[in-house]
């Protein structure tokens, strides 16, 4: 088993990046072998086309990052609110919303209770007409809550009156802590919310369903995407809607022990082809994203073990990743450099042939070493 402490590294805080790369494919790519003893070499990641070859398959994951993340007021008191919508109640299990709009929200504020009631704010910090009523704790998030919802419309509706960009919360942090005035990040560098909607979503997202972003995609562009495709690389597109479980950290003492979070994922007709045909030729499949790799090996596992996993349905996984795990589809992954302490380090570090933690380990060391921008704004590596 592995340690959890053992995927922990130092990082400076001005290796963390609070905004993204301009343009989007002028991130740097660190690329590295999954064998040990392979060459490192700094890219950036426009070049990707020309280390990949003819015939190889990138797997994206092409779901759209909702508005998920609201602030408000406790009525009566006038406390200020923080939350997260995470899903509407049942849709965690399966099963359709019955009666009045009721969500799986976190709530951050003193004194949150059932019988609570939330006036939220809309986008622009103004009273939006929608409020809430904190029913009981979730069964299907832990630490999450049950809402009651009223307000004219659909989650969606509401959502897009009332939502914000759900950025990582140490983004958040440190574009508060620059409004105080304790960094030298300027204010056109904190963006408004406009702008985080754009930056903070793949430009190939398509199907609404995340509570954070597919964070490696983030670096593609249209003009990236058509170079690829000229060069012979194939694509395949899935779907995996991140949620409550990206913002959960490992609090046990080794990273196996950790209740990872089911999340919905689904792979159609033609992604499934497309990845076989890929290997049948001798192409490597590569994915964009420790969320599409995760797909692609929850579907590999269901159909080796003779599951019907074919559409229109998808599938609910907890497939955690870690060091001693057997590949079965994907041969290589682009992705961000991580959180210390993450399930997602311990599954990059998987790939590494040897000592996979001590080798990712030295590779984040010479990322700071370098100036690479770390977690989900940040640079990318390539590991193949």
């Amino acid at each position: 088993m592995l340690r959890t402490a053992d995927l922990d590294y130092d990082l400076p805080e001005d290796r963390i990046a609070t905004r993204p790369s301009e343009p989007r494919d002028a991130a740097r790519l660190m690329v590295g072998g999954r064998e040990e003893g392979g060459r490192v070499e700094d890219r950036v990641v426009r070049e990707l086309p020309g280390l990949l070859r003819r015939g190889d398959l990138l797997v994206f994951n092409t779901t759209r990052v909702l508005p998920a993340r609201f602030v408000g007021r406790r009525a009566g008191s006038g406390g200020k609110i923080d939350g997260l919508y995470l899903n509407e109640e049942g849709a965690g299990n399966g099963q359709q919303a019955t009666g009045g709009l009721r969500w799986n929200a976190f709530i951050k504020g003193r004194h949150t209770r059932e019988g609570a009631e939330i006036e939220v704010f809309d986008r622009a910090g103004r009273p939006s007409g929608v409020r809430m009523r904190v029913e009981r704790r979730s069964g299907e998030e832990p630490g999450a809550w049950v809402v009651e919802v009223t307000g004219s419309g659909s989650t969606a509706e509401v959502l897009e009156r009332v939502g914000l960009t759900p950025l990582p919360p140490y983004i958040l942090a440190a574009r508060k802590r620059t409004h105080q005035g304790e960094t030298g990040i300027t204010g056109k560098q904190r963006g408004t919310d406009e702008e985080d909607r754009e930056r903070y979503q793949t430009v190939y997202a398509r199907e609404p369903g995340s509570v954070a972003a597919p964070t490696a995609g983030l670096h593609f562009t249209p003009e990236l995407l058509e170079r690829l495709a000229a060069e012979g690389i194939g694509r395949a597109d899935v779907v995996l809607h991140v949620g409550s479980g990206t913002f959960k950290p490992v609090e046990t003492e080794f990273v196996e022990q950790h209740p990872i979070h089911a999340e919905w994922c689904s792979m159609p007709a033609p992604a499934a082809a497309a990845i076989r045909q890929a290997r049948e030729r001798g192409g490597r499949v590569i994915a964009v994203g420790t969320t599409a790799a995760r797909t692609v090996e929850a579907y590999a596992a269901a159909m080796e073990d003779g599951a019907n996993t074919g559409p229109p349905g998808g599938i609910r996984t907890r497939l955690m990743i870690t060091p001693g795990y057997r590949w079965r589809w994907v041969d290589g992954l682009l992705t961000n450099f991580h959180l210390p302490r993450s399930t997602l380090m311990a599954l990059v570090a998987s790939l590494l042939a040897g000592d996979g933690v001590a080798r990712l380990k030295s590779l984040y060391s010479r990322g700071v070493e370098r100036g690479y921008r770390f977690y989900s704004f940040g640079d990318a590596m390539l590991v193949m």
